[in-house]
């Protein structure tokens, strides 16, 4: 009788393991599916019953960054406020959720991250940068948030480039405006030695070639001057 019932308890051990894999397949296919539809009830509902937060997609890309490089903000939400939560999880990239907030104008999350002690000043490329280089209406507002935050202005990327070099090829005018105007040096040279102004002039955007070159003279010495 004892054998008999050890024979049936391994059966059903047999039978449910494979049930079990395939339930928590499900809910994997089921948490990123509801962060491309940005369905955040459901992102909400699978935490409660005990998902990860931090589960990563099938590139090995954090679920918060997924979401915030999609822009589901619902679904960023409901993640940003799950218990748990690792802010500082990055991306192959070495892209954080904070970056990739920064980059879609995405205010609220951007502050509620900073208050989870999100990097504002990681090494190598920097919120700043991404916040400098967005096209969102948001995107003069996110980078004051981040100088607010003591987000270096001259941060240097890997390869030496700032985040006011970004906003004058690829942001709004606004963006660089507010760098100039918040002390951003226009002198700055990357490993290829391009300045701000090198790179205005190699996205022909003749007001940017303008206000970098206005600033570049009010940094020289005036003529005349011991």
């Amino acid at each position: 009788m004892t054998r008999r019932r050890t024979t049936l308890a391994w059966l059903t051990l047999a039978v449910m393991g494979p049930v079990a894999g395939c339930a928590h397949a499900g809910a994997y296919e089921d948490f990123f599916k509801a962060i491309e539809l940005d369905n955040g009830a459901a992102i909400s509902d699978l935490l409660k019953r005990g998902f990860d937060p931090n589960a990563r997609d099938p590139k090995g890309q954090p679920a918060l960054v997924v979401a915030l490089r999609e822009d589901s903000r619902k679904a960023a939400a409901a993640l940003i406020g799950a218990r748990g939560l690792k802010v500082e999880e990055r991306n192959a990239k070495d892209e954080s959720a904070l970056m990739l907030a920064a980059l879609r104008g995405n205010l609220p999350a951007a502050r509620a991250l900073i208050k989870l002690d999100a990097d504002v000043n990681k090494t190598g490329w920097t919120p700043l940068h991404y916040a400098a280089s967005g096209t969102t209406q948001d995107a003069k507002a996110m980078v004051a948030l981040l100088l607010e935050e003591n987000a270096y202005i001259d941060a240097a990327s890997p390869n030496g480039t700032t985040p006011l070099m970004m906003a004058v090829r690829y942001g709004p005018g606004d963006v660089a405006r507010l760098l100039v105007q918040e002390g951003a040096d226009p002198t700055l040279k990357n490993e290829l030695g391009l300045t701000a102004l090198d790179f205005a002039r190699q996205a022909d955007r003749a007001d940017m070639v303008e206000l970098i070159a206005q600033a570049v003279r009010r940094r020289q010495p005036s003529a005349g001057k011991w």
